[in-house]
């Protein structure tokens, strides 16, 4: 554990800051969008719209993140969803999947903290709530049904993507679009999570609890299905790394395919 620490603490700090900067921009966005005094809510009224712009926002905060030098560096997951996946595809190792899940729930509460700290009652009004996410008119079973739907998606589309020579570069696009889309059409079923870790940063500081066991099942089991279905589908060997946007000159710290493929001189 301590040598796991020792030599990949930087990837660990930069999980942490991944989705602390997608937090920090979840909740100015929801304060923007929703917040009664805000001038955007008086300009564009509309609830659809009001998620179209959402969306589009968290979509290209997810791209710009996984296209970052951060990202690039520790592999772009933001979500223990996501790591605890790439670890049951052997990807990812015990002491590294522990450290990035622990990183990331940090992360997001303290990228909510910081907003509470910049906003304060902007961000904790009512009709925004530090961005929670909670079941919406369908109650628990539909949002339970859409949140491993969405999540199932997202894991299939990556790792068709990431696995693949032409599109494994825009592997970060594709996922920013899918959340985009998530965001405008599913949000209003379950607000849209599909990570453990985002949903506790914001219910942390709102103090939410709000059927929290949807948000730490369905997506892990969503993205573990998919996996599953990839493998039966390619086999485990077409799985080459845990991380996101690997056309880039950054260390990996994953059991990388890449690696053994420059090692094979292929």
């Amino acid at each position: 554990m301590w040598n796991a620490l020792k030599q990949h603490w930087p990837e660990y700090l930069i999980e942490a800051g991944c989705l602390g900067s997608f937090m920090i921009s979840a909740c100015t966005f929801a304060t923007i969008l929703g917040h009664p005094q805000s001038l955007v809510v008086n300009w564009i009224t509309s609830p659809v719209w009001q998620r179209v712009v959402m969306g589009c926002a968290m979509g290209l905060t997810a791209i710009a993140i996984i296209y970052s030098p951060w990202g690039k560096r520790s592999g772009a997951h933001m979500n223990p969803a996501v790591t605890f996946t790439f670890w049951r595809l052997g990807k990812v190792a015990s002491r590294d999947a522990l450290f990035y899940v622990l990183a990331q729930f940090a992360g997001g509460i303290g990228g909510v903290l910081t907003v509470r700290a910049a906003l304060r009652a902007w961000v904790s009004h009512p009709a925004v709530n530090y961005a929670v996410t909670t079941p919406g008119s369908g109650g628990w079973p539909a949002a339970f049904v859409a949140e491993l739907l969405i999540s199932f998606i997202l894991m299939f589309v990556i790792l068709l993507a990431s696995n693949s020579r032409i599109l494994a570069r825009y592997t970060g696009l594709l996922a920013g679009f899918l959340v985009a889309l998530y965001i405008i059409f599913e949000a209003p079923v379950s607000g849209m999570s599909m990570n453990p870790a985002r949903t506790f940063g914001s219910a942390f500081s709102a103090q939410v609890w709000t059927a929290l066991w949807i948000y730490f099942t369905a997506p892990p089991l969503g993205m573990i299905l998919a996996a599953e279905a990839y493998v039966r589908l390619r086999g485990a060997r077409a799985v080459l790394c845990a991380k996101l946007h690997h056309q880039n000159s950054q260390r990996c710290i994953f059991r990388c395919g890449y690696a053994v493929r420059a090692a094979a001189g292929r």
